[in-house]
């Protein structure tokens, strides 16, 4: 699929501001689309929108198919006549700004909407309870797996609490029945906890709904939604449970060998991510279905679909399970493009954008260009002064070295250092090349630094991005507003404060929209 000339923003909406402990899909996202329009862009990027589990990430949720109920705005329930507002307010800890302090809102907000989902159960008009039969009926594919996870896990983790037992995932911790998924012990769960389950499916109905109404607002404003889809899922996952055979793990369950990259840019010993590997063999012999219906699904709720760890689909980094960190690994051959022409084949010319970042070969080249996938080129990872002084300014994600214009532009990602930062925090030499190079002249360092400390450096690399030769240019909000790293999404291979930054109230400024629309205007996008 051709990619034509187009600019966005990279922003999830946890990080939107004004509403109860995290941004929500209510009143305050219809604003920011609003302000894309202002700002004549044709493109929203946003994160996985799986319900997240330890450690907040949405690169690690308890399902790729399910929908992240903190996103569930509750004044609009109230709105639709399917909550009380006497049930939706939020006690004085949680506040309408400043970070997300996830532990506080899952705390505060699970409940809120059960009870939110009890009244819809007793009180909704008879056309919204259709509505909801008829979600059941299209989504049980994966609700009936999933809704059924988090019943048993809600128990078994209260259980775990008490007993602290050495570990609580599913594996080793649930009735082997359970955690094999054994017919006839689920059949007697469901009847045990028909209320509980109940519950967590019109939870599910709730984010559908203003997810659908989120999006149709989006694309009739000239906005397309730009979804993301982790590789691989997490262990602790409905994904893994409900389809165990196709994992590289024991009769247990327990992983054999988990995912990771080996030392890179961004950590010395690699990153172990501890995610369970497919097994690739037995997915080919099934038609790759699962993963079908994973990127049917993600293209239900976005207009596209960016896959993330690329590479991995040629070869990725296996670790025993039992190692320490990523050092011992080894690469082991992925399905290749035998996944992605079954994935054509079924659901047709998608459009798909490749991470392709990390530890690129001619052959993960050779993939993405087969499959004829976009890939990523993000400015931040174009210069280094040892390595020009080295090889010449010849690094391809330098704007005038772009091999093609099917790539997608970003000043930098969730990933990495806010631009602002990375401009602050790298060293003399490269500024001094970084600052030469997108001002187009020779220039004393001083001066850089002023134009760092003023944020023109920052904006003349956005600028570069929008002018660039890239199909495709996305500029992480961060960027666009000059935050510094009190506002960097995730720090990889770490834990603790990622993922929690929202934006600061009246952050969407008419000036920023205006120089961005007229950058758009500018170089034809």
């Amino acid at each position: 699929m051709k990619f034509e000339r187009k600019c966005g923003i990279l922003f999830h909406p946890t990080s939107l501001t004004g509403t109860d402990g995290i941004g929500t899909i209510g009143k305050k996202a219809y604003e920011f689309v609003d302000w894309l329009v202002d700002a004549d862009m044709s493109l929203w990027q946003i994160l996985p929108l799986g319900p997240t589990g330890y450690g907040d990430s949405p690169y690690a949720s308890f399902s790729t198919f399910a929908g992240n109920q903190l996103l569930i705005d509750l004044d609009d329930l109230v709105e639709r006549g399917w909550a009380l507002k006497s049930d939706i307010k939020a006690p004085p800890y949680i506040k309408k700004d400043g970070d997300v302090d996830f532990g506080a809102v899952v705390w505060w907000k699970n409940p809120v909407l059960k009870t939110c989902a009890s009244y819809f159960l007793k009180n909704a008009s008879k056309e919204d309870k259709a509505d909801y039969t008829d979600f059941c009926k299209k989504n049980n594919f994966w609700l009936d797996d999933f809704t059924l996870f988090r019943s048993i896990k809600d128990v078994y983790d209260a259980k775990a609490a008490e007993e602290k037992p050495a570990s609580s995932m599913w594996h080793s911790w649930w009735p082997k029945e359970l955690a094999r998924h054994e017919e006839a012990a689920l059949k007697d769960w469901k009847a045990s906890h028909k209320e509980e389950i109940e519950l967590i499916k019109v939870i599910q109905f709730f984010f559908q709904v203003q997810w659908n109404s989120l999006k149709e607002y989006a694309n009739e404003n000239g906005i397309s939604i730009i979804g993301d889809i982790p590789i691989f899922v997490a262990p602790d996952s409905a994904d893994v449970w409900a389809n165990q055979k196709f994992f590289q793990l024991d009769e247990n369950g327990k992983p054999l060998c988990v995912a990771g990259v080996p030392p890179d840019y961004f950590c010395a010993t690699g990153q172990l991510w501890g995610n369970p590997l497919y097994d690739w063999d037995l997915m080919k012999k099934d038609g790759y279905k699962w993963w079908i219906s994973r990127i049917a699904r993600v293209l239900e709720l976005t207009d596209c679909v960016r896959i993330d760890h690329f590479r991995g689909f040629e070869a990725y980094w296996s670790v025993g399970a039992n190692e320490e960190t990523a050092i011992n690994g080894k690469w082991i051959k992925g399905p290749g493009i035998d996944l992605f022409k079954a994935i054509r084949k079924k659901l047709g010319d998608i459009p798909i954008i490749a991470e392709d970042l990390g530890v690129i070969t001619d052959e993960v080249r050779d993939l993405r260009d087969t499959a004829q996938l976009p890939g990523m080129k993000v400015l931040q990872f174009a210069f280094s002064a040892g390595e020009i002084k080295e090889n010449g300014m010849v690094n391809s994600f330098m704007p005038h070295q772009f091999e093609s214009a099917q790539c997608v532009a970003y000043t930098g990602t969730h990933d990495n250092d806010t631009l602002q930062a990375w401009l602050e925090l790298i060293d003399d030499d490269t500024l001094e090349i970084v600052g030469q190079y997108f001002a187009g002249e020779k220039l004393p360092l001083d001066k850089i630094k002023a134009g760092v400390k003023n944020g023109n450096l920052r904006r003349q690399m956005i600028r570069a991005a929008v002018a660039s030769s890239a199909a495709w240019a996305v500029i992480p909000l961060q960027d666009v507003l000059g935050c510094t790293n009190e506002a960097r999404m995730n720090r990889p291979a770490t834990t603790g404060s990622n993922w929690t930054w929202r934006m600061k109230k009246g952050a969407l400024k008419e000036k920023d929209a205006q120089w961005l629309s007229f950058l758009n205007a500018m170089y034809g996008r």
